[in-house]
């Protein structure tokens, strides 16, 4: 039961990080317009494929993870 109780602490730990990372993104003026993000933009039309922001997120994911399991 002490393993589950810790895991629900860390999962509980990590919804509050990122419900704190979706009520602060929009305040990071960089998030989404990293040079390699891709935007175009037509007349009725915006397409947006955040590139550069997804493989750097993912880093930032994968470097807490890896200190995590440490």
């Amino acid at each position: 039961m002490i393993d589950l109780g810790r895991m629900l602490i860390l999962l509980g730990a990590l919804l509050v990080v990122a419900g704190a990372g979706l009520v602060f993104a929009g305040r990071i003026p960089w998030i989404g317009r990293l040079p390699g993000d891709i935007v175009i933009r037509r007349d009725d039309f915006v397409f947006v494929l955040p590139l550069t922001t997804c493989l750097l997120a993912s880093a930032v994911v994968s470097l807490v993870l890896y200190l995590l399991r440490r």
